[in-house]
């Protein structure tokens, strides 16, 4: 299903925000945030992404020679997919270790790509540098939501476009990060990643700023040799999950929103 939403003026949401503290220490939920991406082997699982990466360069109709930004990159599946289609890419993260698997992934496809360091929600680069910024699957985990969904606007020129893809609270990582929480609480006073999925708080965060936003909910099957098999390449990145049995192979559905954002 397709929505494409005209956004001069903010549509009202339909999922009120979660209350939080007055007073909520962003710095040290992302220092933590920070140990536990760098901690997991997180290459293994997102190079079966690649896909949502080229599906989203498709969304936004990138075009050879345009400036592009991809935000919370980890290994860079939307970095390859803009840099094989003859973009100037800046692929950035808060993690070290992650923009150097994204580095090792360009050079042996003989790609020119700049990689840089940076937080989400503290951008270096300077009002409307690029003509597209996209962010599979990282952006949304930025505590400070509203913040880093000022700086991917603030980024991009006028007529630009932004592009996510966002698991969705109904999909399978939904379901996975509910179960997590049941385990392990999230920080206090920060909202659900998941609430980057959900149209209403795609325009709350992005309405005022944008003259269309069009979504789209899509799958992406995680496919690997059986339930032990999945367990065992999450579980470093995951933390505990719970076990599917009895299958010879595993197939997962797992709903994504696709968003593409056209810039005032």
């Amino acid at each position: 299903m397709t929505t494409e939403l005209n956004v001069c003026t903010p549509a009202a949401p339909s999922m009120a925000a979660a209350p939080g503290p007055a007073q909520v220490d962003f710095g040290a939920i992302k220092q933590r945030q920070h140990a536990t991406w760098a901690s997991g082997n997180y290459a293994i699982v997102g190079t079966t992404l690649q896909i949502v990466g080229e599906h989203l360069a498709e969304a936004v109709d990138l075009r050879a020679g345009e400036q592009v930004l991809d935000v919370a990159a980890g290994n860079g599946n939307a970095t390859l997919a803009a840099a094989h289609r003859f973009a100037h890419v800046t692929s950035t993260d808060y993690v070290p270790e992650l923009l150097e698997k994204g580095a090792e992934r360009a050079r042996a496809n003989g790609l020119d790509v700049s990689f840089q360091a940076a937080d989400a929600e503290d951008l270096p680069f300077a009002d409307g540098a690029f003509d597209v910024a996209l962010s599979t699957f990282g952006v949304m985990f930025a505590p400070d939501q509203d913040r880093a969904a000022r700086e991917l606007t603030r980024v991009v020129c006028s007529g630009g476009r932004i592009g996510l893809a966002n698991w969705t609270p109904e999909g399978f990582i939904g379901d996975l990060f509910r179960l997590i929480a049941s385990y392990v609480s999230p920080p206090a006073g920060v909202q659900s990643p998941m609430r980057w999925g959900t149209e209403p708080r795609i325009v709350e965060l992005f309405g005022a700023d944008a003259t269309t936003i069009r979504c789209e909910r899509r799958r992406f099957n995680f496919r690997y040799q059986s339930a032990a098999h999945w367990i065992e390449v999450f579980r470093n990145f995951y933390g505990p999950t719970y076990k599917v049995y009895g299958a010879h192979s595993l197939v997962v559905p797992s709903e994504y929103l696709e968003v593409v954002i056209t810039r005032k």
